[in-house]
C-alpha cells in the first residue's frame, strides 16, 4: 500500500475511491504536469464504451481485459451485460490490491471474473481457472488491452506479446487497444512520465509514435477509422470529445479483427 500503483493512480485520476496516499501523490504529481489528464483519463474511459459496444454488435458476447486495473464504474462487464446479461468477461492485472478489490466487486457476478497474472505470460493467463471457466475459443473474444502496452518494454517484445494472444484467439475476434502517442504529446508528458517512472520500478512508461502502435495490430485488420487520436474513434456524444484538442490526440487508439 505504500507503493504506487498505476492500476490505482488511474482510479484516483478517474475520481475512484480504490487508491491509497501513495497512490494520490502520484496522481496529483503528474496533473500538475499535465493538467488535462484526467480529461484523457474520461476519454480513454468512454472509448472502452464504444469499443465494447461496437464488438457486441458484431456478435461479440466475451471479452479478455488485459491489464484491467479495478473495474469501477462503465468497465466492461457493465457496458456489455447492460446489453446482454449473458456476456462474460474475464480481467487479468497483476497489482494484488487491485485484485482484491475486483474479487470483492465481482463476487456476484457469475459472469465475471479476474485472474491475478502478469500480461506479459500469455500461457499462464489463457490457461487460467477463470478463463477456462468463462471463456469459449470456439467463438470470437474481444481481447482489450487499454493503457496496457506502453508498460512494456521494447525488450519484452510487446509485439510478440500481443501475438501470443492472437494466436490463441479465433477467427472473427477483435483487439481493442490504446497507447500513449509519443509523436503527439508535449515537454511536460516526458515530465510527468518521468514521475511515474521514478515512483515504481515495476511500472516503467515507455512511449511509442503512430508507426510503432500500428505494429502492434499486426496479424489484425483495422476497423475504420483505423488508428486515431481516442477522441477520434467513432466519436458519438460530446461527452466523447474533449474542448482543448490536443487531448483528444494524446491517446491512440484502435480495434482491430482477426479474419
Amino acid at each position: 500500500m505504500d507503493v504506487p500503483s498505476m492500476a490505482r493512480v488511474y482510479d484516483y485520476i478517474l475520481g475512484g475511491a480504490h487508491n491509497f496516499a501513495a497512490d494520490r501523490a502520484v496522481g496529483s504529481q503528474i496533473e500538475k504536469l499535465v493538467p488535462g489528464l484526467p480529461s484523457v483519463a474520461r476519454l480513454n474511459r468512454r472509448f472502452l464504451g464504444r469499443a465494447v459496444n461496437y464488438l457486441m454488435d458484431q456478435g461479440v458476447r466475451q471479452f479478455l481485459d488485459i491489464g484491467s486495473g479495478i473495474p469501477t464504474v462503465a468497465n466492461v462487464h457493465e457496458v456489455a451485460q447492460h446489453r446482454d446479461p449473458a456476456a462474460r468477461v474475464v480481467y487479468v492485472d497483476k497489482d494484488p490490491v487491485a485484485v482484491a478489490h475486483s474479487q470483492l466487486m465481482l463476487s456476484h457476478n457469475e459472469n465475471a471474473a479476474i485472474v491475478h497474472a502478469d500480461m506479459r505470460d500469455p500461457e499462464a493467463v489463457l490457461a487460467s481457472e477463470e478463463v477456462g471457466r468463462l471463456l469459449r475459443f470456439d467463438e470470437p473474444i474481444g481481447l482489450l488491452m487499454l493503457l496496457m502496452l506502453h508498460w512494456v518494454p521494447d525488450s519484452d517484445d510487446p509485439r510478440k506479446l500481443v501475438a501470443g494472444y492472437r494466436d490463441a484467439l479465433p477467427a472473427g475476434s477483435f483487439v481493442v487497444m490504446t497507447h500513449v502517442a509519443k509523436d503527439q504529446i508535449g515537454d511536460n508528458v516526458d515530465k510527468a512520465a518521468d514521475v511515474v517512472n521514478r515512483s515504481s520500478s515495476a511500472d516503467q512508461m515507455h512511449m511509442r509514435d503512430h508507426a510503432q502502435v500500428s505494429a502492434l495490430f499486426d496479424g489484425f485488420e483495422l476497423v475504420e477509422p483505423g488508428l486515431v487520436g481516442c477522441g477520434e474513434w467513432r466519436p458519438d456524444g460530446p461527452g466523447d470529445i474533449a474542448a482543448e484538442a490536443s487531448m483528444n490526440m494524446f491517446l491512440y487508439a484502435g480495434v482491430g479483427r482477426k479474419a
